[in-house]
């Protein structure tokens, strides 16, 4: 995928936090590491995971 704006960077990053909420947010709270917001870690991961990803692929290609 070719990503030429800085709106198609931030949608991904966007959904990538989302999807962190979801995976590691259930992951946290299933086996119940409630010191910090089990979403708010999920979305701080899932965010970076994304940036990681974007800055990641175009020197893999």
């Amino acid at each position: 995928m070719v990503i030429t704006s800085d709106f198609e960077i931030g949608y991904l990053i966007i959904a990538s936090a989302l999807l962190g909420v979801i995976l590691v947010g259930a992951l946290l709270a299933a086996i119940h590491l409630d010191r910090w917001h089990p979403k708010l870690v999920g979305a701080a991961i899932g965010a970076l995971v994304g940036f990681a990803l974007i800055e990641a692929v175009p020197l893999i290609t």
